[in-house]
């Protein structure tokens, strides 16, 4: 049921902003397409493909129709295969799933000698740091917090550190309103920001959709990486839902800490994308 959950959350995201933000968007036979400005966006049912030869036929008259130039497509079922057509198996993700009842883990540290000469602790006040660099375990609430962001100036540090963390290269230069318009307001849909001594750190945004709640676009800065503040962004947004399962796409960096917050794998999925990177830039 978890990869149900995470598809179907995702799936209800993408077609609440293609409403907010006036893109067309098809519901088929098997999968949602959303026409954004930039990439064309597919996502594949969770349950597996009758007909794969169907399928091909039915995405390939949507793309065609909309002329897509550039398109990122995910494949929970890990069973279609787009290489001929001139896409690229770009990454394969796990789809992890946080049940309302989870208990948290604590991260693996190693003590660091704050008073040896050579060495400096990032752990906060504690005198540890992260095995592995991810995200501290401990939070020193003296130095990082976080919450909702609300109001327009939080709202604009939300998405600089979208951005500017994971980095999103075709929205830099960051700019105000190319990520998240303002006025694009989308039911459900609410952005979190921690800050580290004052300053935004890390940022995500959760979508509600009535079942379940999936987190999306969780990124920390990378000069205040390893300082807790990620872990306290995404915590903020599970404790804003109890009693509410929650969902997300991992990358490689995150999936250690949302291990320890909860989560767990419940399936992968292939990501595709076109058009295939030339050659010679893959060396």
């Amino acid at each position: 049921m978890g990869v149900e959950l995470a598809v179907g959350n995702a799936a209800s995201h993408w077609t609440a902003m293609a409403r907010a933000r006036g893109w067309e968007w098809v519901d088929g036979p098997g999968f949602t397409a959303v026409r954004s400005e930039l990439a064309h966006r597919v996502l594949l049912a969770a349950g597996p493909i009758s007909d794969v030869d169907e399928l091909r036929r039915e995405l390939l008259a949507v793309f065609r129709e909309w002329g897509s130039r550039q398109l990122c497509l995910e494949d929970p079922t890990q069973s279609l295969d787009l290489g001929d057509l001139g896409f690229e198996a770009a990454l394969a993700m796990p789809m992890m799933v946080r049940d309302p009842d989870a208990t948290e883990r604590p991260s693996l540290r190693r003590r660091v000698p704050t008073d040896r000469p050579g060495t400096a602790a990032t752990g906060a006040s504690t005198g540890e740091v992260e095995a592995g660099g991810i995200e501290a375990g401990a939070v020193d609430a003296g130095r990082v917090c976080a919450g909702e962001a609300v109001d327009e100036e939080d709202l604009a540090a939300v998405e600089r550190v979208v951005v500017e963390g994971f980095p999103i290269l075709h929205r830099l230069p960051w700019q105000r309103g190319q990520q998240f318009p303002a006025a694009a307001v989308v039911p459900g849909q609410r952005s979190w920001l921690a800050r580290v001594d004052g300053h935004p750190a890390a940022a995500c945004v959760t979508y509600d959709d009535g079942t379940a709640v999936g987190f999306y676009w969780v990124a920390t800065l990378p000069e205040l990486r390893s300082q807790g503040a990620a872990r306290a962004v995404v915590r903020a947004g599970l404790d804003a839902h109890p009693g509410r399962p929650a969902t997300l796409t991992a990358t490689l960096l995150g999936e250690p800490l949302y291990r320890r917050l909860g989560f767990t794998e419940r399936g992968i999925a292939r990501w595709w994308q076109f058009p295939a990177t030339p050659a010679e830039l893959r060396r």
